[in-house]
């Protein structure tokens, strides 16, 4: 069985690259960086100039390993997260909240519409929490938070297998 394309078919497809590739050179030309992506101005300034952000996450994914096969499930949550004194420019912020008051150190980091903010415990666990600029509602912007963690028993109320949330936090600028 023949399985390459034929002479036409090929020349076909190669005669549509310039029309796609055209039409997505006028799309990037005629569009901002900010409309291409979703995001105004506006929103990615307030992110870059945050003092404090506050979120709230009402979906949750937590993947575990059953025997040697990766799964995940997902479900309702009511997880809060809040950091303050946030300074971009020089990368750092404090925590609020069990792991907060300097027991955990953070980074930083603004890049395109998005603010990352690292967050390593001394126990060893990682959470990463990302904020968008994009808006939810009331001005909230929509807002991840991954945590990177393993016990060997799940304990309930505790995160001891990967855990994703999903929401959005309100974000404060000083003037």
């Amino acid at each position: 069985m023949n399985l390459r394309p034929s002479l036409p078919a090929v020349g076909l497809r190669l005669t549509r690259l310039p029309a796609v590739c055209a039409g997505l050179a006028a799309v990037l030309m005629f569009s901002s960086p900010a409309a291409t992506f979703g995001q105004s101005r506006d929103l990615q300034q307030r992110l870059e100039n945050a003092s404090r952000i506050e979120c709230s996450f009402t979906t949750f994914a937590m993947a575990n390993w059953e025997d040697d096969t990766a799964t995940v499930t997902a479900d309702t949550a009511s997880v809060d997260a809040a950091f303050f004194d946030i300074d971009v420019g020089g990368g750092t912020a404090e925590a609020a909240g069990p792991y907060g008051d300097g027991e955990t150190f953070i980074v930083v980091r603004y890049a395109r519409g998005y603010l990352h903010f690292l967050q390593m415990t001394n126990a060893g666990p990682l959470h990463l929490t990302t904020v968008l600029a994009q808006e939810t509602v009331d001005g909230r912007f929509k807002a991840v938070q991954t945590r990177h963690e393993y016990l060997p028993t799940v304990l309930p109320g505790f995160t001891s297998r990967p855990e994703m949330y999903v929401g959005d936090c309100a974000v404060s600028v000083e003037d």
